[in-house]
């Protein structure tokens, strides 16, 4: 029997790379977003289930879990891939806006990572893995409320790989140190030379899944080779 991934925080860019090749591998794939009305094609090309859900209340990622168990099965794979960028001057960013950011990256993935906890530990095995980004390693300008988020993920993830990894549950963080290709994007996102191409991202995704618990990896960071660092 294929494996069972369910990912948060799906939509057109990496997610979308991940949940195409681990479908490609015969797993059976749930996608979750607030609005499901944007996963539909995909959902369609791979045999997707889909799902409505706010990551950051306990009570929808609890049901959200509780639906995926009863539609395909406990998850194997957790990836949790929400991301909200909100740059301004720390004088005029949006509080309200800041609080949803640093909600989704890190409370989010707590709640996510706890109801995947619970089934994995009752199974005996499973692999969650979490997009962070290079704010989660160095703060940069105008950009409080994303490294905040992103570095509360890497403290969350780290402290879940010490706890977990001895009892058979894989969990890694993944450093997204750059731009992702994005073709109708801006010219930042767009060009191929400069930019990480989420199909070549969603391989190491998946590699990082099949590791060997003997060699596992709890991070990784990934960079195009135009990338200073």
């Amino acid at each position: 029997m294929g494996k069972k991934a369910l990912i948060i925080g799906a939509g057109h860019g990496l997610s979308a790379s991940v949940a195409r090749l681990f479908a490609s591998e015969g797993m059976k794939v749930g996608l979750v977003a607030r609005n499901t009305d944007k996963l539909a094609a995909l959902a369609d090309e791979i045999g997707a289930h889909t799902y409505s859900c706010d990551a950051t209340d306990p009570d929808m990622v609890s049901g959200l879990f509780n639906a995926f168990d009863a539609d395909i099965g406990s998850p194997d794979i957790l990836v949790y891939n929400p991301n909200v960028m909100l740059r301004g001057p720390i004088t005029e960013v949006d509080p309200v806006g800041t609080k949803n950011s640093i909600m989704v990256s890190a409370y989010g993935a707590f709640l996510a990572a706890q109801q995947a906890a619970i089934r994995m530990l009752k199974a005996g095995s499973g692999t969650m893995l979490f997009t962070g980004a290079s704010a989660g390693i160095k703060g940069y300008p105008n950009s409080a409320p994303f490294a905040m988020g992103k570095f509360a993920l890497r403290g969350l993830c780290q402290s879940l790989a010490r706890e977990l990894s001895p009892q058979n549950i894989h969990v890694a963080h993944f450093v997204i140190d750059g731009h992702i290709l994005n073709t109708q994007g801006d010219a930042a996102h767009s060009d191929p030379t400069s930019t990480l191409n989420p199909d070549d991202i969603a391989q190491t995704y998946l590699h990082i899944a099949n590791q060997n618990r003997s060699a596992w990896t709890w991070e990784i960071e990934l960079r195009p080779s135009a990338e200073n660092f």
